[in-house]
């Protein structure tokens, strides 16, 4: 079993930066790592995920295993047969003091694979870093207000 994962600070509020992680339609548009991502997201639903580790793609068909409104988003995906190559995958979002939002996404690996894929799991690793920092510079730039004139 491995995990790895990736958070980053976000100064927009968690409603923001929820409605981007659950417009999956438009992650073609920011998303480095993960550019398509399509399916109900409901508990027991199967999406059809797009990632982007390293130089190689990669299209899976995971089942949805929990889905909190507002806050986490968690599937598995598996390479092939069970007991393999399967991640449980989580999307989470937490408050943080100063009004903005914790993103945190990491992945748990099990089976018989995974200690043969070092390279897989490392360009995943640095594909949630680029899409942890579009995410964030996405939600910024959405509630960034325009400087306006300086009155003496």
């Amino acid at each position: 079993m491995r995990t790895i994962g990736h958070t980053v600070d976000i100064q927009a509020p968690a409603a923001t930066v929820w409605q981007l992680l659950t417009d999956t339609d438009q992650y073609e548009d920011w998303n480095p790592f993960m550019p398509r991502l399509s399916g109900r997201l409901a508990p027991g639903e199967r999406l059809t995920l797009t990632v982007r580790p390293g130089t190689r793609t990669m299209t899976f068909r995971p089942t949805v295993l929990a889905f909190e409104d507002g806050r986490l988003i968690r599937w598995r995906g598996r390479l092939g047969i069970p007991g393999l190559f399967d991640g449980e995958h989580e999307l989470r979002l937490e408050p943080i003091p100063d009004g903005g939002t914790r993103f945190i996404q990491r992945e748990t690996f099990t089976g018989l694979l995974v200690p043969l894929m070092p390279r897989v799991l490392g360009d995943t690793a640095t594909g949630f870093a680029a899409m942890n920092v579009a995410l964030r510079d996405r939600a910024v730039s959405r509630t960034a207000r325009p400087a306006g004139p300086v009155v003496p």
